[in-house]
């Protein structure tokens, strides 16, 4: 049985966690404390040498990390990636966008804010942060204005990759109100069969609020 290497409040994990709930794949689960220092385990670092979440191994022992290559994977011969060569080619284009342009700015602000590290940033870091946050967004609810989903208006490994972080943008301090197509794309994410809504903060645990070293 595939074994999914996690912690909880991480929304990389989540993304994992969703596509393994939609696609109906057995499972078990191991927590990694990461800010106890559990992924610089060198037993954890065999299975992810950087050290961070999620991972996975397949029943035949291989590992895999990276979120967004282990939903490519995971997503293989299913619904949620098509077959088409173009259009697999547009998931792998934005959940490359989800890495540059939305995990690297909504990700670290809501990070940072939500275990009080925000205010120990230099300011300009943070107003690039929030500007680019700000073009993503942009980017997306144009897009999404003209179809339901990211790829030939058909849910995806793309939409459950960007919709990891871009739906909390607010609580990293962007405001989605501003964005309307983009929240009518949130709710028809939501209203997908086996959708996971749960959440985790990182105030379940009480680590959180140390630097990874």
């Amino acid at each position: 049985m595939l074994t999914l290497y996690d912690y909880l409040p991480s929304q990389n994990g989540y993304k994992v966690r969703l596509l393994l709930s939609q696609a109906q794949i057995p499972h078990r689960t191991r927590l990694v404390s990461i800010f106890e220092g559990a992924g610089r385990a060198p037993e954890y670092r065999a299975i992810n040498p950087t050290g961070a979440v999620p991972a996975v191994r397949l029943d035949d022992g291989r590992v895999l990390s990276e979120s967004n290559a282990i939903l490519a994977y995971l997503a293989e011969g299913t619904a949620y990636l098509p077959e088409d060569r173009f259009l697999r080619a547009k998931v792998a284009q934005w959940m490359s966008f989800e890495i540059d342009y939305v995990q690297n700015t909504i990700g670290s602000l809501r990070y940072w804010a939500l275990t009080g590290k925000l205010e120990q940033r230099p300011a300009e870091l943070v107003a690039m942060k929030r500007a680019g946050a700000r073009r993503a967004l942009d980017v997306l609810d144009a897009h999404l204005a003209a179809t339901p989903f990211l790829v030939d208006g058909a849910y995806s490994v793309a939409d459950i990759a960007v919709f990891a972080y871009a739906h909390l943008a607010d609580e990293a301090g962007i405001e989605l109100s501003r964005y309307p197509a983009l929240i009518a794309w949130v709710g028809r994410i939501r209203s997908q069969p086996r959708f996971l809504g749960q959440v985790f903060p990182y105030s379940i645990d009480p680590h959180a609020s140390g630097e990874l070293s």
